[in-house]
């Protein structure tokens, strides 16, 4: 048997010895439009991950992960989805933060931040986009000015994925006068305790609240919690977004295909699966699924080079338009049923939730049209597009 095979057993072993008792009824409770669902139960699950050492598995050893390969870290996302494992609630920091200040960081960065996110005993959230600048990142207005140990922050983030449940985040700011586009940006760590910060979380379709707007009145953060040098904000920002890309795609992925099998049973179920459309709709969803894990391993062969690279655009372009458009075959095949709330006020069958919540696939982490903006002009070489 192969270290990954062997790893792969591990990894479902322990998932079947401990998804059980207090934590057997979290399986599928969180994820995109559910995300309000037994957060403080789903908190102490991967506290009791981090206990037995099963957060942050792909970082190396001396910063508390496990060191495991590529290949380990596919199996791992791979089983966690398949047991219906819930949805983490520390993966910003897991997934982003925590490799950005392993690459970035200093040592002192490293020895403060590292740990809490193994342990998950701090939150993070990203702030990045703003209400004029959303997926074009490098028009970002929110500003830092330095002020003897300390930066203070002015201005306002929007779509902040939770944000009111965070303890810090990690904000593209901009901190030199004048400056204009990608130049004069810094990534700057703010706590979100400090007075000065607002956040308003904003309802979504689904009725709940993932994203949030965030405000910064003179917020103030300590000088040292600025990550790399100031002005390199944007290179740093771009990393992050490369880390974001990585190897829990694949888990992903395993989502995507139980909800897949749900819409074909439910065609079957309801007779929808007679008809010839509806039967090519869900042949091409299948190919359209096989052909993202394709990209998604042909993305992550960027990843042993320390980050996925441009080529990462294609495949969030490819996932999130299917994943909106499994979304409208799944209210299809539903059929009249699909215009009923499940119950008062505003109950959504998981195929509502499913459809509505889809909408923002295209959108966020990078719209479609940036996405193909990106593929034009670092991947095919294509002229720039013209800027005012």
């Amino acid at each position: 048997m192969s270290d990954v095979e062997e790893f792969r057993r591990e990894v479902r072993g322990w998932l079947r010895a401990h998804l059980t008792g207090e934590f057997a009824s979290l399986r599928g409770r969180g994820g995109p439009g559910r995300e309000h669902e037994a957060h403080t139960e789903r908190l102490a699950w991967e506290r009791h991950m981090a206990a037995h050492g099963w957060t942050c598995v792909g970082w190396p050893e001396e910063y508390g992960g496990r060191g495991a390969s590529l290949e380990e870290q596919v199996a791992f996302h791979e089983e966690y989805a398949l047991a219906d494992a819930p949805a983490r609630v520390g993966h910003i920091g897991e997934q982003l933060l925590g490799p950005t200040l392993i690459a970035f960081g200093t040592p002192a960065q490293r020895a403060r931040f590292l740990p809490r996110i193994v342990a998950v005993d701090e939150l993070w959230c990203q702030g990045y986009s703003e209400p004029d600048a959303g997926s074009d990142l490098a028009g970002v207005r929110t500003r830092a000015a330095r002020d003897g140990d300390t930066w203070v922050v002015t201005g306002q983030k929007v779509w902040t994925s939770g944000a009111h449940e965070a303890d810090w985040c990690f904000v593209v700011a901009r901190t030199e006068p004048g400056s204009t586009r990608h130049h004069g940006l810094s990534y700057l760590l703010v706590p979100l305790d400090a007075p000065g910060v607002e956040i308003r979380p904003i309802v979504q379709l689904t009725g709940t609240s993932e994203f949030n707007e965030v405000f910064f009145d003179g917020a103030v953060t300590d000088a040292a919690h600025i990550v790399g040098a100031p002005g390199d904000g944007w290179k740093v920002a771009m990393a992050t977004l490369g880390f974001e890309r990585g190897v829990s795609t694949l888990g992903q992925q395993v989502g995507f295909r139980r909800e897949l099998e749900a819409v074909i049973a439910l065609a079957r179920r309801n007779g929808a699966a007679d008809d010839p459309i509806v039967r090519d709709r869900i042949a091409r969803a299948w190919t359209g699924l096989e052909t993202i894990r394709f990209n998604a391993l042909r993305m992550l062969g960027g990843v042993a080079t320390g980050a996925p690279g441009p080529e990462a655009s294609i495949n969030k372009i490819f996932w999130a338009t299917w994943h909106r458009e499994l979304g409208e075959l799944a209210m299809d095949v539903c059929g009249a049923d699909g215009l009923l709330a499940a119950g008062e006020p505003y109950d959504l069958t998981d195929w509502q939730r499913l459809y509505l919540f889809s909408r923002a696939d295209t959108l966020y982490a990078g719209s479609n049209e940036i996405q193909r903006n990106i593929i034009a002009e670092r991947v095919l070489g294509l002229p720039k597009e013209a800027r005012p």
